[in-house]
């Protein structure tokens, strides 16, 4: 065998051959069907690459069915409506194994800002949105309902600490510590060869090299973790899954709920306009020969080839809408509880995996370096049955989908009018759709104006932020706005509290409002002050923290009006 072949006489070593063997049992336990079952799959799958064979072959696609939402309209707000009833009935599942590396962030990316006006990282702006949602949840269904929602966050060995850490030293941001769940997923074992032999660790030859198997592995944890079957007990309904750094998901959140539990979905997958080859997955409905059917994510580099191979002689093309009919996946899935259960009690939550070699030439024969198996959390339908209600939900990007993943100079070099999915387009996109969701409530608010962060064109529209508390739904905004308020480009916004009304309020500066729950609060007139303007910042520049480089830009806090009402009763705001 050949992990022993350097093992010196008995004696010698003897810790740490025993560590060898504590890592081999962690490695077959963590693993649906042990160490002989990954080897099995892995040849398989390792024999399959060096043929070439293409996985989707044999099948067609078309396109599946499902909702496309349009933001404001009464479906979309009976929607919302219907998703904040379910919302109790709902846990949450954060996969958040990732480090900010590829960002350009040495911390883990939930600790970073979603936006620096506030400064609230995402899993404070997480947390925040599942504690309204609950709020609003059990007010909407009265009987003196106390439902706590369940969180999970699946982390890493590279997230864990910090991740415990942040919750801890911020008092896990208002949630009660018992609602919060910690899975940590393990690594699997490494490849050395397409006979599936299993690598060594370069610098240590008494330990198994491991890399990260993916966030497919949320559904085995979950399944062994045994929360599924208190879910159930406790007569819940829907499993939200939902990845680490896209700070407009809440706003997509409560009209997709509202469909799954409207159209009876089994699995919903929230998803975006794509354009027609768009570096995204697109959803797409496959069907093979033997007729078999699966809805499922396609990447992109994959969905032309099966197009143009299947009688679609111009691949991913745009339809008249100037959209692919194939959706634009963004990797947020609600589940229904009961056949999730069901389906996992087969699986026990082994998803399809896939595996990517780096061959050393085109003989296939020697990779450049170990591989493993990977699997990922959207390839859960893979394994349906033909019965199963598999759709999607489609919303405007500018609402739903900003995610944080790429640093400055990756961003720089995207193609023009391609995203950038970096910090600076991230915050931006939070400005836009709050800005553009007061424009719709009624306000008015000042157009954008561009400028290039770090290389990046971006829109710049006035920094409005919000808590969750304050403006949930899209109802829930149109009912505190009211009367001709209008909002400057130059301005910044902040709405801390529940019960603030915009009622005529001309603003040109920077207005922070705080308010505790029982204050009610008009803000009505003009207010005017220097503001805080914006400074370019460098991404090279290291006098500035990481997570302003890989902004582009940080505020000069000039000047403000900040108010605090702390006090039950009727204020009003006027200058």
């Amino acid at each position: 065998m050949h992990l022993f072949e350097h093992w010196p006489e008995p004696g010698v070593d003897d810790d740490k051959k025993k560590g060898f063997f504590d890592q081999v049992r962690r490695l077959n336990s963590s693993y649906p069907g042990g160490l002989v079952s990954y080897i099995q799959n892995a040849k398989k799958l390792l024999a399959d690459s060096k043929a070439g064979k293409n996985p989707y072959d044999g099948f067609t696609p078309s396109v599946p069915s499902g909702e496309v939402l349009t933001f404001g309209n009464d479906n979309f707000v009976s929607l919302e409506a219907a998703g904040v009833k379910e919302a109790r009935n709902a846990a949450f599942v954060l996969v958040a194994g990732g480090l900010g590396e590829r960002l350009g962030y040495k911390g883990i990316k939930v600790a970073l800002p979603r936006e620096t006006t506030t400064g609230k990282c995402f899993l404070q702006h997480y947390i925040e949105s599942i504690l309204s949602l609950q709020e609003a949840s059990c007010k909407m269904v009265g009987d003196g309902c106390h439902t706590k929602i369940p969180f999970v966050i699946m982390t890493s060995d590279d997230t864990n600490a910090l991740t415990i850490k942040l919750l801890e030293s911020n008092s896990y941001f208002g949630m009660e510590p018992s609602q919060v769940k910690i899975l940590k997923q393990e690594k699997v074992a490494c490849l050395a060869d397409n006979d599936a032999r299993l690598a060594l660790d370069p610098n240590d030859k008494y330990k198994i090299q491991t890399k990260p198997h993916g966030h497919g592995d949320v559904h085995s944890l979950l399944y062994s973790s045994g929360l599924l079957e208190q879910w159930k007990n406790e007569e819940r309904k829907w499993v939200l899954f939902f990845q680490d750094t896209n700070g407009l998901l809440f706003n997509a959140i409560p009209s997709a709920l509202g469909v799954s539990a409207t159209k009876g979905y089994n699995v919903n997958s929230l998803a975006v306009p794509r354009k027609a080859k768009e570096a995204i997955g697109g959803i797409t409905k496959l069907t093979h020969v033997d007729g078999r059917t699966m809805v499922i994510n396609v990447e992109y580099n994959q969905l032309d080839p099966l197009l143009r191979a299947t009688g679609h002689p111009d691949g991913d093309a745009n339809c008249e809408t100037g959209y692919s009919p194939y959706p634009g996946n963004i990797n947020q899935l609600i589940l229904e509880l009961g056949p999730y259960i069901e389906e996992l009690k087969k699986t026990h939550g082994a998803i399809s995996e896939f595996v990517n070699p780096k061959y050393t030439d085109s003989t296939k024969t020697a990779f450049k370096s170990s591989t493993r198996l990977e699997c990922m959390m959207q390839d859960y339908p893979k394994t349906l049955p033909p019965s199963a209600k598999v759709g999607f939900t489609v919303m405007d990007t500018w609402l739903a989908y900003a995610p944080v993943k790429n640093n400055p100079e990756d961003a720089a070099k995207v193609p023009k009018g391609n995203p950038y999915h970096s910090a600076t387009s991230g915050e931006m996109a939070i400005y836009r759709a709050n800005s553009l969701i007061l424009r719709k409530a009624g306000a008015q608010i000042a157009d954008p104006v561009v400028d290039t962060f770090n290389g990046q064109e971006a829109e710049v529209w006035p920094r409005i932020t919000w808590s969750p508390r304050w403006g949930l739904t899209f109802k829930d905004i149109k009912e505190k706005v009211c009367g001709n308020s209008s909002i400057t480009q130059r301005s910044a916004l902040v709405i801390n509290g529940r019960n603030i009304f915009l009622e005529g309020l001309l603003l040109d500066g920077t207005l922070i409002v705080n308010a505790v729950d029982e204050a009610e609060v008009k803000l009505t007139g003009p207010v005017q002050n220097k503001g805080w303007t914006i400074q370019h910042v460098d991404y090279k520049d290291t006098s500035e923290k990481e997570e302003i480089r890989i902004r582009g830009f940080k505020f000069e806090k000039v000047e403000q009006l900040e108010v605090n009402y702390t006090e039950p009763g009727k204020h009003s705001l006027s200058a």
